[in-house]
C-alpha cells in the first residue's frame, strides 16, 4: 500500500478542502504555489541553511541505555526537545515563515495548545520581523504560563480564545476567524498536519526533516537506516508525521501512533480520537474525530494541553484506519509516571505530550533484538508547574 496524499488533498478517504467562500483565496493560492515554491533551491538553501545555523540540526539521535537496559531492547531518542525553543515545531514554522513571505504576506496568525507552536511562530516573526498574533485558549494561557511570557517577550500579541473548553480546539477556531476577517495580507501558520489541504501535506513535508536524519544516523549506530519501529505522541499530529515520513512505505517499520485517553478511555474525559473517534469534518479537513451522533464535537481532555484536540490529522487517520499506524491510548497518570521515570533514567524532563509516547513503550509487545526509536518532540520546561504538583505522589 503506497501511502501519499493525492491532488486533492487526500489520504485514502480523509483530508480535502473543506472551507468558507472568504478562505478560498487564500488556501487556493496555496495549493497552487506551495509545492513550487518549497521545491526551488533558493527556498530549500534558506530553509536548510536557518535549520542548520538557527535551530541547531540535526538534533542528535541518542541511544537511551539505561532505558534500553530496562525494557530489554534498543531505543533510540530523537532528540527534537534540543532544538532551538524547544520542540519540533520550529520546522513547521520556519518553512511557513518562508512560504509566507514568498506570498507577500505581512501578518501571522497562529494557534496554540502547549505553547511550543505559538513560541516557535512567534521566534520566526521576530527572525523576520513580520507582525504576530496567537491564539490560544484561556485555560491554556493559564496552564501553559512559561511559553505565554516567552511569546509576549518575542513580541507577540497573545489572544485567548473564551468559547468552549477555552482549549486548542477553540484556538484554532479563533484563528480561522480572522483569516476570514483578513484574508489579503494574513497567513496562518497551522501547527500541526490538520486544517485543508495543503495544510497537513505541507507541514508533513517541513517535518520529514526528523526521518530524513534519523535514517542516516541510525545507519551511523547500527549499519541499518530502518528501525523496528518509531514511536511519537500524536494530537493532530506533525512529529509523529515527520518521524513516520520517509518510512511510510517501508511496512517493516512499525509505526506507533501514541494518543492521551485522559483519565481512560471510557471515562467522558478523554481524547483518545482513534478510539472514539468517527468520520467527519474539522477546521477544514475530513478526517476522525469525537463528536456525537448529531456531529456536535465532544470536548476533548488530557493532562497535556498538546494532546487535547477532538481529532487527528487526515495521515494519521489514514495509517491507523488502514492498518499502517497503531494506535495506543495513554491516561495522564502513566505519562506523569512515565516523565518522572525518563527523567531519573536518562536525565531528561520530557513534554507532557512526549511523555505519553515514553508510556506506550510499557503496552508494547517487542523482541530483544528489536531496535525502537522515540521521538522526544519536546522539553518538559513549560509542564514543571504541572509536575510540581506531583512531586508527592511521583517523585
Amino acid at each position: 500500500m503506497m501511502i501519499a496524499v493525492n491532488d486533492k488533498g487526500y489520504y485514502g478517504e480523509f483530508g480535502g478542502a473543506y472551507i468558507p467562500e472568504m478562505l478560498h483565496p487564500n488556501v487556493e493560492e496555496l495549493q497552487r504555489c506551495y509545492l513550487e515554491i518549497s521545491e526551488d533551491q533558493e527556498f530549500q538553501k534558506e530553509f536548510r541553511g536557518l535549520l542548520k545555523d538557527y535551530v541547531g540540526r540535526p538534533s542528535p539521535l541518542y541511544l537511551a541505555e539505561r532505558l534500553s537496559e530496562h525494557y530489554g531492547m534498543t531505543i533510540y531518542l530523537k532528540r527534537e526537545d534540543l532544538n532551538h525553543t524547544g520542540a519540533h515545531k520550529i520546522n513547521n514554522t520556519i518553512g511557513q515563515i518562508l512560504m509566507a513571505k514568498r506570498l507577500g504576506k505581512t501578518r501571522i496568525i497562529a494557534e496554540t495548545g502547549a505553547g511550543q507552536h505559538g513560541v516557535a511562530t512567534a521566534t520566526v516573526c521576530a527572525l523576520m520581523g513580520i507582525e504576530c498574533i496567537v491564539y490560544m485558549g484561556a485555560i491554556d494561557i493559564e496552564r501553559q504560563a512559561p511559553n505565554v511570557s516567552r511569546m509576549r517577550m518575542l513580541g507577540a500579541e497573545v489572544r485567548p480564545a473564551l468559547s468552549g473548553s477555552q482549549t486548542l480546539k477553540d484556538a484554532t477556531n479563533e484563528a480561522i476567524r480572522d483569516w476570514i476577517s483578513n484574508p489579503v495580507d494574513t497567513h496562518y501558520i497551522i501547527g500541526s498536519v490538520v486544517g485543508p489541504h495543503p495544510y497537513p501535506d505541507m507541514v508533513a513535508r517541513f517535518q520529514s526533516v526528523i526521518s530524513e536524519e534519523m535514517k542516516w544516523q541510525l545507519e551511523e549506530h547500527t549499519g541499518s537506516s530502518h528501525p523496528s519501529g518509531i514511536i511519537a505522541c500524536v494530537g493532530g499530529g506533525s512529529n509523529a508525521a515527520g518521524a513516520y515520513y520517509h518510512y511510510l512505505n517501508d511496512p517493516e517499520v512499525r509505526l506507533v501512533a501514541v494518543e492521551a485517553a485522559g483519565h481512560g478511555i471510557d471515562s467522558g474525559h478523554s481524547a483518545a480520537t482513534s478510539v472514539l473517534g468517527t468520520k467527519g469534518i474539522i477546521h477544514g479537513s475530513r478526517t476522525l474525530l469525537m463528536q456525537t451522533p448529531d456531529g456536535q464535537i465532544v470536548e476533548p481532555y488530557s493532562i497535556s494541553a498538546g494532546l487535547d484536540y477532538p481529532g487527528i490529522g487526515p495521515l494519521h487517520a489514514h495509517l491507523i484506519d488502514s492498518g499502517r499506524a497503531e494506535a495506543i491510548s495513554i491516561t495522564d497518570e502513566a505519562a506523569l509516571k512515565a516523565a518522572f521515570f525518563l527523567a531519573r533514567k536518562e536525565g531528561i524532563i520530557p513534554a507532557l505530550e512526549t511523555a505519553h509516547a515514553f508510556a506506550a513503550l510499557d503496552h508494547l509487545e517487542y523482541n530483544a533484538d528489536d531496535v525502537f526509536i522515540v521521538c522526544l518532540s519536546g522539553r518538559g520546561d513549560k509542564d514543571l508547574s504541572t509536575y510540581i504538583k506531583h512531586f508527592d505522589q511521583l517523585g
